[in-house]
Order: structure tokens, then C-alpha cells, then sequence
């Protein structure tokens, strides 16, 4: 299976969808640098598929709340590594039309890679999500998994999404709350490191909110869970795989960890996620 790039070409007469040679995000240089291969997600992916108490893995729970028809057509706006269907194989119903987008071409190959075994046709393409190039009416679901967040224009992606769906489809946007993370988060601040959860602008607190002036019927379901970390190197990966703390702090970091793990056998981190589920207007 092959990777397509691919951008709507105004210019094409009849709304005509055109494949070239160029993905737009702007000034993303850092995302792209952060989302180049699967590398840093997937530490961040261990840490909870290892620790997390909740005995039903996240790509099991984002499955679970799919309502798609037996013959829909489903795109999903930055799949990663492909961990939702991967982890979903043995449920994908045999009449699902899935392409899969990202708008990195290196994670969009790790996706293939690891769908390879999965008994379904998938399609793959880099896509940038403020500006889809598909028709419009055109798909049953949107899928945007853990990713709103990252969009600088997220009006206008939310418009794009609300485009291509047909009347009565539905967006699943995945999401965390303000208390993600929250333990580690302030042992971060006590060091000195400012915490990703800063850089979230789109949570499960704000998010219905932005996603009404073009939806209805917002639905939010809330995923509940912690972890118990019994060791203390997944959670440095996880720190370095999206934050860049000198020596001393990550000294300080593991100090804690580590002491947190000897006293009282785990060291334990809130965990507040979930998924919106929006209906586009008829």
C-alpha cells in the first residue's frame, strides 16, 4: 500500500480533488521535529498501556464508543502509529472504508507497517487537517484522536471536519482534562520544566464549546483511569520524549520517583481523558 500526499487544489474546476507534492501547517517546525516517527509517542504510549489501571486499554474504549454504519466511511485526522487499529483488528467491521491521515509521512509508514497483519484494506495519505481534500458530504466519522490540540486553526479545521461529513456523521475527538498528569506535572513545575499540559488549549473542560458552532447533540464521555508506576525509567522516557530538562532537574525528577516507588511501592499519576462526540448539524 502505498502513501499519497495530498492538498485540495482550488483551482481545479468541479471541486476536483488533486494529489501534489505539498502538506501546509504553517510555522510547525517543532511539531513536525516532535512527530517526525512514532519514537517519542510511543514512549508515551508505554507509559500508560504498562501502568494504567483502568483494565481496558484506551484503543479499546475509543472503539467501543464508534457508532458507524456497517458501510462507512471513516477518515481519521493524525493516526500515529496506527494504535487504534491495530489494537482493534479483530472488531473492524469487513464494510469500513478507513483512510488513515497524518500529516507526518514517517508516522504514516510506521502505521502501515504495523497494520500490515490487520485482515483489512486501509488507505493512507498526509493530510493537513485545516484544509482536507475531500468532497464535501463525503464520510460517515471523523476520528481525531489526542490531536485537536496540536492544530494552530482550529476553526477552521473544525470547519473542514464539519465539511466532509455527512449530515448526521459524527466527529470522536479525543482529549485530556486540566488534571492529566497532574503529579507529575507539579514535580515538573518544582524543577523548573514548564509541562506540556500548559501547551493544551482544547480539553475536556473548553472543548464543547468551540466544537458548537458547528455541531450538535455534543456528547462527552469520560475515560476513567490513573496509573501506578512501579518503575522509574518509563516515566523519564515520557518526560524526554516531550520535554528537554537539563541534567540537575532530571536528577531531581528521579530522586523523587524513585523515593515515591520505595515508600509506598508505585508512584501514582491522576489520569483525566476522554472523547467528545459530536453530530454534524442536518
Amino acid at each position: 500500500m502505498s502513501i499519497i500526499t495530498l492538498n485540495r487544489q482550488e483551482t481545479c474546476p468541479g471541486a476536483v480533488y488533486c494529489l501534489v507534492a505539498v502538506w501546509e501547517f504553517g510555522s510547525m517546525g517543532m511539531l513536525e521535529d516532535q512527530y517526525r516517527d512514532a519514537a517519542n509517542l510511543n514512549a508515551r504510549i508505554e507509559l500508560h498501556a504498562r501502568f494504567s489501571a483502568n483494565r481496558v486499554p484506551w484503543p479499546r474504549w475509543v472503539f467501543d464508543h464508534l457508532d458507524i454504519p456497517p458501510t462507512g466511511t471513516i477518515l481519521e485526522l493524525g493516526c500515529g502509529p496506527g494504535t487504534l487499529w491495530a489494537e482493534n483488528g479483530d472488531r473492524i467491521p469487513a464494510g469500513w472504508s478507513i483512510t488513515l491521515s497524518d500529516f507526518s509521512p514517517g508516522m504514516l509508514e510506521e502505521a502501515r507497517q504495523n497494520l500490515s497483519a490487520v485482515d483489512h484494506e486501509f488507505k493512507y495519505a498526509v493530510i493537513d487537517a485545516q484544509d482536507i481534500p475531500l468532497p464535501d458530504k463525503s464520510v460517515d466519522a471523523v476520528i481525531a484522536n489526542h490531536m485537536l490540540y496540536h492544530i494552530s486553526d482550529r476553526p477552521k479545521a473544525l470547519a473542514q471536519i464539519c465539511r466532509v461529513l455527512r449530515p448526521g456523521g459524527q466527529l470522536y475527538a479525543t482529549t485530556n482534562g486540566m488534571d492529566h498528569m497532574r503529579e507529575l506535572d507539579e514535580l515538573l513545575s518544582r524543577v523548573g520544566v514548564t509541562p506540556s499540559v500548559a501547551h493544551n488549549p482544547f480539553k475536556l473542560e473548553n472543548g464543547r464549546e468551540e466544537l458548537a458552532a458547528w455541531f450538535t447533540d455534543i456528547e462527552v464521555c469520560r475515560h476513567e483511569d490513573h496509573l501506578n508506576v512501579t518503575e522509574a525509567e518509563p516515566i523519564m522516557n515520557y518526560i524526554l520524549s516531550d520535554l528537554s530538562p537539563d541534567d540537575s532537574q532530571l536528577g531531581e525528577i528521579r530522586r523523587v520517583v524513585e523515593g515515591e516507588i520505595a515508600l509506598h511501592g508505585a508512584y501514582y499519576i491522576t489520569k483525566s481523558s476522554g472523547m467528545f462526540i459530536a453530530r454534524r448539524q442536518i
